[in-house]
């Protein structure tokens, strides 16, 4: 396994009442233990993935949407790539198979989470592609809940449960 970057940063966090409703710009969150983010579309379950293809937390990298407003005429700088909190200085795709904590709350990696079609139905002509090229984020499950703050770090805190468990480390 590839060592994640030990420590990075929250910018920003987004949520989404309901699937295809604008998102909207949050100052704090909280976590819910198993379930995602207070009030957003996964929690409710009202996503238009609901059912379908989950996810309780999505992070994105804000290095990955400087990249995208440099590189292309598509707006995601607000919220419009509709994932949940902007990182920085941590590599998401690296923190596969591991626990790190998120402001109080301790979260474990999922799955990378790659761009649909769906989203550019819902924000602007080329999302898809401009998220593409391992830019769109990862899927998190929340496994201790807590309140989540722009300026929170990021930390790994260990290798995810069922990583320990075939390792048997903890």
């Amino acid at each position: 396994m590839t060592e994640a970057k030990a420590s990075g940063e929250v910018v920003a966090i987004f949520i989404a009442r309901s699937g295809g409703q604008p998102v909207e710009r949050v100052h704090e969150i909280e976590a819910l233990k198993d379930r995602g983010l207070a009030g957003d579309r996964f929690v409710e379950g009202t996503s238009y993935w609901s059912g379908v293809d989950e996810c309780q937390v999505t992070l994105i990298a804000v290095e990955a949407l400087e990249e995208i407003t440099t590189k292309t005429e598509v707006s995601v700088m607000e919220g419009q790539h509709r994932r949940n909190i902007v990182t920085r200085g941590v590599d998401l795709l690296k923190l596969r198979g591991t626990r790190f904590q998120v402001g109080d709350a301790v979260l474990e990696f999922d799955r990378p989470r790659p761009p649909c079609r769906y989203i550019q139905s819902v924000s602007e002509r080329g999302m898809t592609k401009a998220l593409g090229r391992n830019r769109g984020g990862i899927c998190a499950r929340v496994l201790e809940g807590g309140v989540i703050r722009p300026g929170d770090s990021i930390e790994v805190v260990g290798k995810s449960g069922w990583l320990s468990s075939v390792l048997g480390t903890s």
